[in-house]
Parts: C-alpha cells; structure tokens; sequence
C-alpha cells in the first residue's frame, strides 16, 4: 500500500485557507496513492476556540474530505474540531475512496493546553480495514498511551496525525518508535511545521517506521508531500520470524 504523508504550516483558525492549501499539495501528488494523512486540526492549528471555529458533520471541511476521496480514488484521514448534541471534539475522519468514512474522537485531551476544559474526550478505538490492511487510528497525545494502542488486535498499521510542539520533539521521535517496536506494527506520525498564534512552534519531524524500528521515512522537517510504499508480506515476515506479539500479556481495558 502507498501512503501519501503531508507536513505543512497551518493557517491559525481559517478553515477555507487550509483547505486550499491542502488541496494544492495534493494535487502535486504524481503518483498513485492509496491514503492520504493530514495533521491534527488540520482546518484550523491546536485552538482552544472550539465555539468559534466548529463544523459539523453536515459542514464544508466534512464535505471537502468526501470530495477529495472520492476525486482522487484514495481514502483521506485527519482530524478537525466537530461540533455534536451540543459537545466539542477533536474527531479524526477515515473516509473511504467512495465517500463513506468512520470517526473516531480523541481520547486523552492535552491537560497541559487545557484541551479537557473545552472538548469532550472520545472513548472507543478505531480500527479500520482498507484494501487488507487493519489501521488503528488516534491523534497526538494519544502517543503517550501505550495501553490504549497496545496491539490486541493484531492490526499492521497505527497513524497519529498531530500538533507536536519543538521542545517536545525528542518524545515524540522516541514513542513513536517505541510504538512501533512494542506493536510490531507500522507507525505513522504527521505533524505539522510552522508557528500558531499562541506562539508554539512546531518542527514536523512526519514520519514512518517499520515494525523493528527501522526509519522508512526519516523524520522530517521542511514542508514536503511524502509517499513511502509499505509492504504486508514484509510485515508478516517480521512477526512469523521474531513471533514477539504472541508473547504480549492479556488484560482489559476498562471505560474511563
């Protein structure tokens, strides 16, 4: 399968504007994709304005997603803010070449912004299956939970599209590849470049490793449009040889 990953700068709370940006990175796209990864908040930058930037599921951002994957024939994930019954989520679409998507709502909100004080916070995990492949899918600070992405269901792929800080780039090259190494699994990390209107600035460092830690796209920095091809022979190869999943303790996850 070929991955399409995109790092660029956000536009802070102007939905349109990212949406046309990241419409001309895909168009230069030239080559066949299967999936296309955006970041965290892609419409809008990490904002705590929930009340002032929301869509809905019936909004433009929503429709754009559907769009976009229905005219380029790729699925297209990432996350926005959602307004629902009356709650705030940072929810990530998946949606499918012909339109149709699942969702799923960020689980651990960052305290440290004070993310908890304005969204609602997801309970479910997602996993989804596309062209073979299972793909479990969280958003940013989910990376730093590693109970709740624990590999129980044996998927082969784990996606974190994000707004990761520069001062904390060291931990989030250090847990993805931890997540990739303990899941035996591919991981994928897109995060953004540039600065918001808070004044955080943001280093990228998107990237892809492979299921024994081994970079297949080296973290990166300037804006970029990446397409790495990944290999499910090769990844079952890896857990058939070294086997270290069937070794993993059982337990349950409680709601919460």
């Amino acid at each position: 399968m070929k991955i399409t990953l995109i790092q660029t700068h956000l536009i802070w709370e102007d939905a349109k504007a990212n949406r046309n940006n990241f419409t001309r990175l895909i168009e230069s796209v030239n080559q066949q994709t299967d999936l296309i990864v955006l970041p965290e908040m892609f419409t809008t930058g990490f904002t705590m304005n929930p009340e002032t930037v929301y869509e809905t599921m019936e909004g433009e951002s929503v429709s754009w997603m559907k769009e976009t994957a229905m005219r380029t024939g790729c699925a297209l994930t990432g996350s926005l803010v959602i307004k629902e019954n009356g709650n705030y989520y940072n929810r990530l679409l998946f949606v499918y070449p012909d339109g149709s998507y699942k969702t799923y709502n960020k689980r651990h909100l960052f305290t440290l912004a004070g993310e908890d004080k304005h969204y609602t916070a997801g309970k479910e995990k997602l996993i989804v299956d596309y062209k073979g492949w299972k793909i479990c899918l969280q958003v940013c600070y989910d990376l730093r939970f590693p109970v709740f992405a624990r590999n129980t269901e044996d998927y082969d792929l784990l996606l974190f599209p994000a707004n990761w800080p520069k001062q904390r780039t060291t931990a989030w090259d250090s847990l993805l590849r931890a997540r990739a190494i303990e899941n035996m699994c591919y991981t994928i990390g897109v995060n953004r470049i540039g600065t918001d209107n808070s004044g955080h600035e943001y280093s990228g460092h998107t990237q892809l490793i492979g299921p024994l830690g081994e970079y297949l796209l080296e973290p990166a920095i300037k804006e970029g449009v990446y397409t790495i091809e990944i290999s499910k022979e090769e990844l079952l190869e890896a857990r058939d040889k070294f086997g270290f999943l069937k070794d993993r303790d059982n337990f349950t996850l409680l709601p919460g």
